[in-house]
This record gives C-alpha cells, sequence and structure tokens, in this order.
C-alpha cells in the first residue's frame, strides 16, 4: 500500500487537470459548451457518434440491416469526443447526457431522438422486425444479454480501461480490481458461448452486436493493448466466437464508420452512401486524420 493514501475532504471539488486523457472533456455539469448545429444529410437515419466501442454496436446494427436488404440508409456524421463535439448544442438537444451514440430517425411524421447504444439498437429491432426475437423466450434471453452489456462494459471501459490504459498514473489496487472483474466477465461469457452460437443461444441477434465490440474486439488484441495481461487467449469460446462476428462483412463494415484512429484504410469518417467504404476512407482521400 502506498504511503500516499487519499483521505477525501469533507467536501469534493473539481481538479480540472487531474483527469487524465479525458481531462480536457470530463466534468461535473451536463448541458452545451458552445453552439453548434448538427447536419443533416438525406437518409432517414442521422447518425451522430464515433467509432468507440458504443459507437460500432450502431453502425455494424445499421449495416447488418442493409446486408439484410433493409431500408435502413443512414448519415453518419463524426462526433469527435477529444474535442468536445459532443457538447454542442445540436448535440445536446438530441442527447442531454452528451455521450455517442445519439440518433435522430427522421423516418416517421416527426423526427424522434433516440440515445444510449440499446436504446437505438432496440428502436432500430423493432422498426424493422430484425435482430431481435418478437416474443417469448429467445426475446427475453436476447434482452438479458443485451443490459448484461450496458451494465457490464462500465467496469471494462471506465474501470479497467481508463486505470490501465488512460490514467495519469498507474495504480496496482483500481487496475487489480477491475482486472479481477474483467476476467469473470469473460469467463461469465466463455461459459454462454460453450453450448451457444452465439451469445442468446442459436441467432445472431443485437446481443451480439452490442458486446462484441467490447469482448470480442478485447480478445481479439485491439482494446487498450491488454489481451496479455489479461490472458484473454484462456477465454477459447470468446476467441471463436469473436473471430466468427470478425469475420462478417456488415461488421468489417461497421468497424470503419466515424473511425477516426488506426490505419487509414479503415478510417471512414463520414459515412452517406455505401460507395463510401470504396472512395472516401482516409487512404483514399488523403486528409488528416
Amino acid at each position: 500500500m502506498s504511503d500516499d493514501t487519499y483521505t477525501p475532504p469533507a467536501v469534493w471539488t473539481w481538479e480540472q487537470e487531474n483527469g487524465g486523457t479525458f481531462a480536457s472533456t470530463n466534468r461535473p455539469i451536463a448541458g452545451a459548451t458552445h453552439d453548434k448545429e448538427l447536419p443533416v444529410g438525406k437518409h432517414p437515419f442521422q447518425l451522430h457518434s464515433m467509432g468507440t466501442p458504443n459507437g460500432v454496436k450502431v453502425t455494424v446494427m445499421f449495416e447488418e440491416l442493409l446486408a439484410a436488404g433493409h431500408d435502413a440508409e443512414y448519415d453518419a456524421w463524426l462526433i469527435r469526443i477529444g474535442d468536445g463535439d459532443q457538447f454542442g448544442s445540436g448535440f445536446v438537444d438530441v442527447n442531454p447526457n452528451s455521450k455517442i451514440p445519439a440518433l435522430v430517425d427522421l423516418s416517421g411524421d416527426e423526427p424522434v431522438n433516440v440515445f444510449e447504444s440499446a436504446s437505438i439498437l432496440m428502436h432500430l429491432a423493432e422498426k424493422f422486425d430484425a435482430f431481435l426475437p418478437a416474443s417469448g423466450p429467445k426475446r427475453t434471453a436476447t434482452l438479458n444479454w443485451l443490459f448484461w452489456q450496458m451494465g457490464s462494459a462500465p467496469y471494462l471501459g471506465g474501470g479497467f480501461g481508463h486505470f490501465y490504459a488512460y490514467a495519469p498514473e498507474k495504480w496496482q489496487y483500481p487496475i487489480d480490481r477491475f482486472a479481477m472483474e474483467v476476467k469473470r466477465q469473460l469467463d461469465v461469457l466463455d461459459r454462454q458461448l460453450a453450448d451457444n452460437a452465439y451469445i442468446a443461444g442459436d441467432e445472431y441477434t443485437i446481443a451480439d452486436m452490442a458486446i462484441w465490440p467490447w469482448y470480442g474486439n478485447l480478445v481479439l488484441g485491439r482494446q487498450y493493448g491488454a489481451g496479455e495481461f489479461l490472458s484473454v487467449h484462456e477465454y477459447k469460446n470468446v476467441v471463436a466466437w469473436a473471430e466468427k462476428i470478425d469475420a462478417r462483412p456488415a461488421v468489417q463494415r461497421g468497424r470503419m464508420v466515424n473511425r477516426s484512429f488506426g490505419d487509414p484504410s479503415e478510417q471512414l469518417h463520414e459515412r452517406h452512401d455505401a460507395s463510401d467504404f470504396e472512395l472516401k476512407t482516409q487512404d483514399k482521400i488523403g486528409e488528416p486524420a
């Protein structure tokens, strides 16, 4: 135990420079910091997001819907969370919580704002009657695992990921605490996938789309550079499932949308047409990331 044990003060105060990688955008208050309207494209669905795991859930869903023949064309606009775009007035009007992804559904008589990734997945699944069983035990199982992800991923991202990769200093206690929980969650998934082709059973659903960007990418070595640290190879069923999902063409496209980091050939900052994947990735247009 360190000699620098922290004793909380009677009243907490905000130290603006004490937030690690995201100190410039993390704050204890809500609301807009600047006026900025959101752009509107030509399609019924306007997605404002970034290619983080929560954003990838929704772009994978859109690409899977399109691949299945649904009329789900969408415009995807990049929200650079490191620059604070999520605090623009237009974005806050759609999502008062200032978190990506945020969706405006223009397909009906009135615009519908949808935020929280699970809510967006359910909204689209119910609108198109796709990737979510309509009723019965299979629907319940899918929703069980969808909401498992929503409750579990903060331990992986906000807990383990923050202290292992982003905190200003490395502290053993929080890294150990959250590593233990992430490994427990991987074991939960590994046991579930031992007897099931997909997370919720024998069908590919929005539960897979929600869980894969977090835990699938983790065991594929794409999250926080922590694969070796967490011995992800031990979770053989999760690895096999992750590889199977990763091979889906719609998933490969969904990973690229609103991505502003990594290989330029895998970055499609905005997506407005299917041809953009061939013509407008960063390696093609040559613009700075």
